[in-house]
């Protein structure tokens, strides 16, 4: 059905003459890169909030019936964007619909941005498609929210390199991480996991502030992030990406997709990075980054009938990650758990499986149901320095859910049943934490949607847990329109979850501290499990000025815990985990603004503002290693692309960290002890892309072009045995100015 465009447009409008004008009419196509255009059968046509609706046919051709009373006509079709077209009077539709990584409905009238605000979501969702990936190297999950106010990321420890990421003031364990709507990085990877999605794998994020949808669970705290990886039906047919850094960091990805079947295909994605490389910049004896080697291969495979309304993945990982740390000459042949140098090693091996399976009915396109299971097989092996820390996590995850609509589909909702199994096996040092926990749950989601006034989803689940026992989740948002280009939102929801206190808090091991469980008869670890309650408000405009868009937001939420493990570090020779009592709480406060200043020159800047409080040992406090104020920049610049793709992207992002409380190191000999406060600085990142066609590209990137970093990251370095031992307080940059390189190569 090639190149058959203009003749079926034309012979539709010439049999349209003789149609009454009761209908509409048209044909319903697929774009692709070449700029051709091909049919698509058994696309779903119907009108907003009604129950009438119909699908294209063998040639794409659809009709449906006009009365006035509706005038949003929807277009959507599994693996493709859905489009909702105004349609006030009967007429011929040759639309055509552009491939998308969503299963779920997505209302488009606009061309899209590199971040997208939700303005008709009842959520506070953010988007984060692959053009805003490109903007840095992001070379794995943890290193792609850096041009992104949403998401703060800090440095986790003086050894690892790791990163943590923060949402509402608060640390990816009370944020719900998840691949494509499954649970990913938690339990065992919680430190380590979002090291383990490489960057080229990721097609988009969705960044959702605040308590998340019960259909996801009731871990979700102060939000969730929801990773949509590349699809073999829609990635391209060879992509190569390669990666350098002076520091000796290498990388490559490689994704090979191609169709085996008229239904099926397949992409096999491999990533492999390593770095050899000694450095010691600041000449403390320590290593800056870690020596480390991951082999990362996955296989996914797609299954798409679009005309009976079934879609499907299965995909299979294997990953290998190994990383040493410590002292420059350490060995671990001759020094491992001796006194003759300081080292770490951190080898871990993943196995993951998952399925989905999503079916569409035909004769209702507003109706749907679908099942999620994974299997995921985490082992760990670890020990800093005289400190043995080892862990396996083995974890079962299925999720049925059910969609349709009550009356019409300005009602809709969602319900279904979950059930999780996890079992840990944890080693910590000669002392064996075992446990299994198992839940299975139930939950119902309605939604009333109102594009031109009122969005509201209320949600609810049930669970029953061998640890957590049996509770009620209610989650509420509600989205109102005061005028035009205006979203005003509130949200409410209550989280749990069982705390990991070790995986979560790996740093400490690499410090002399000793480890103190104030516990009791509680069913983790002798603790209670957490829970907290987390409201907000939030506001978006969107504007025009001189002729270009633009967009100013302002939120506020408000994390309350009920319950909480309290990780009490304030004494340097001790780290103290017990049960919360008095108050914790996070209030977080953004106001952000996005602009186009002139024509593809794009000024997106931001200022947040933390007040995040535990009551200690010692009191209520501000938690350590978290800023109070947060100022963020980035400005984008594309030249306009030629006909085969051509152009240069240009990136620039400044983050500037205000003063940051450190735990206390009174006790700590006078050479090592630091002040109440940390300074506040700025790190600036930039990135040159030159784009040679839509086949290559290479782009030369900067990291911390201050060259800031702090100073005695290493407390103790020259006794890294002694009692003045820390690497836990790290409130800024090991590294310092850092230049990469790279090439990516696709084959469509």
């Amino acid at each position: 059905m090639k190149n058959t465009y203009w003749l079926f447009a034309i012979l539709l409008q010439i049999l349209n003459l003789g149609h009454a004008q009761d209908k509409v009419e048209g044909m319903i196509m697929e774009g692709n890169a070449a700029g051709k255009h091909l049919v698509l059968p058994g696309a779903n046509v119907y009108w907003l909030n009604s129950p009438i609706g119909t699908i294209t046919n063998e040639e794409g051709l659809f009709a449906i019936p006009y009365t006035g009373e509706y005038d949003k006509l929807v277009v959507s079709y599994i693996g493709f964007k859905t489009d909702t077209l105004t349609i006030t009077q009967p007429k011929m539709v040759h639309h055509t619909l552009q491939p998308s990584n969503q299963l779920d409905e997505v209302v488009v009238e606009q061309k899209r941005d590199a971040v997208q605000k939700a303005f008709l979501s009842s959520e506070n969702i953010v988007t984060i498609n692959s053009a805003e990936l490109l903007k840095a190297a992001c070379c794995n999950l943890s290193e792609s929210f850096e041009t992104n106010p949403a998401i703060d990321v800090n440095f986790n420890d003086a050894l690892t390199g790791t990163k943590q990421i923060e949402m509402l003031g608060l640390t990816s364990p009370y944020i719900l991480i998840t691949q494509e709507n499954i649970p990913m990085v938690r339990g065992a990877s919680q430190t380590f996991g979002l090291t383990f999605t490489p960057g080229t794998w990721v097609e988009s994020i969705q960044i959702t502030k605040g308590a998340g949808s019960v259909v996801n669970g009731y871990e979700s705290i102060s939000g969730q992030i929801n990773t949509e990886l590349v699809k073999p039906f829609t990635d391209h047919k060879l992509f190569v990406n390669g990666y350098a850094n002076q520091n000796g960091r290498y990388e490559v990805n490689t994704h090979l997709n191609a169709k085996v079947a008229e239904k099926w295909s397949t992409g096999l994605y491999v990533h492999g990075n390593k770095r050899s490389q000694k450095e010691d910049n600041n000449e403390d004896g320590f290593l800056d980054a870690p020596l480390a080697e991951q082999l990362n291969v996955f296989n996914r495979w797609q299954y798409q009938d679009a005309a009976k309304g079934w879609v499907g993945f299965l995909g299979a990982r294997f990953l290998v990650d190994d990383k040493q740390v410590g002292q420059v000459n350490f060995n671990p042949e001759t020094d491992k758990f001796t006194t003759n140098a300081w080292g770490s090693e951190i080898n871990t091996k993943r196995y993951d499986l998952s399925g989905k399976m999503g079916y569409v009915f035909p004769d209702m396109p507003f109706q749907s149901m679908g099942v999620q299971i994974a299997y995921s097989k985490h082992e760990q092996d670890s020990y800093y320095g005289f400190n043995q820390y080892d862990i396996s996590h083995a974890s079962l995850y299925s999720n049925l859910v059910f969609n349709s609509i009550l009356g019409d589909t300005r009602n809709t909702f969602k319900t279904g049943i979950t059930f999780a199994y996890d079992k840990y096996d944890e080693l910590v040092n000669t002392v064996d934490f075992n446990r299994v926990d198992r839940s299975v749950g139930v939950f119902f989601e309605y939604a009333y949607t109102n594009l031109e006034k009122l969005s509201l989803t209320a949600g609810a689940r049930v669970d029953s847990h061998n640890r957590l026992g049996t509770f009620f989740t209610p989650r509420l948002h509600v989205r109102y329109t005061p005028w035009e280009n205006a979203s005003l939102r509130g949200s409410f929801g209550i989280g749990r979850r069982a705390a990991n206190i070790f995986a979560e808090n790996q740093r400490l091991f690499a410090s002399n501290r000793q480890l103190l469980l104030n516990s009791s008869t509680g069913p983790i670890y002798g603790f209670e499990p957490e829970k907290a309650t987390n409201f907000g408000l939030s506001f978006l405009q969107g504007f025009t000025w001189e002729g270009r868009k633009g967009n100013v937001g302002l939120d506020f939420y408000r994390t309350q815990f009920n319950n909480q493990v309290v990780v009490d570090w304030e004494n340097p020779s001790q780290v103290i985990f017990s049960n919360l009592e008095g108050d914790s709480y996070a209030n977080s406060f953004q106001v952000e603004l996005n602009y186009e200043i002139l024509p593809r020159l794009d000024f997106r800047t931001a200022y947040k503002f933390y007040s995040v409080k535990t009551n200690y040992q010692n009191g209520l406090l501000q938690k350590p290693l978290t800023a109070k104020n947060r100022y963020f920049l980035n400005i984008g610049y594309t030249t306009n692309p030629k006909e085969n793709g051509a152009q240069w992207r240009i990136d620039y992002t400044l983050h500037t960290v205000g003063q940051q409380r450190l735990p206390s190191t009174v006790v700590f000999e006078q050479n090592y002890q630091l002040g109440d406060a940390s300074p506040s600085y700025a790190l600036m990142n930039a990135q040159v892309t030159k784009v040679f066609s839509n086949a290559f590209e290479v782009y030369l990137g900067g990291e911390n072009l201050t060259n800031f970093t702090q100073d005695n990251p290493v407390l103790g370095a020259n006794d890294p045995f002694g009692p003045n031992f820390d690497t836990s307080i790290v409130y800024a940059p090991i590294m310092g100015r850092m230049f990469y390189a790279g090439f990516r190569y696709k084959l469509n």
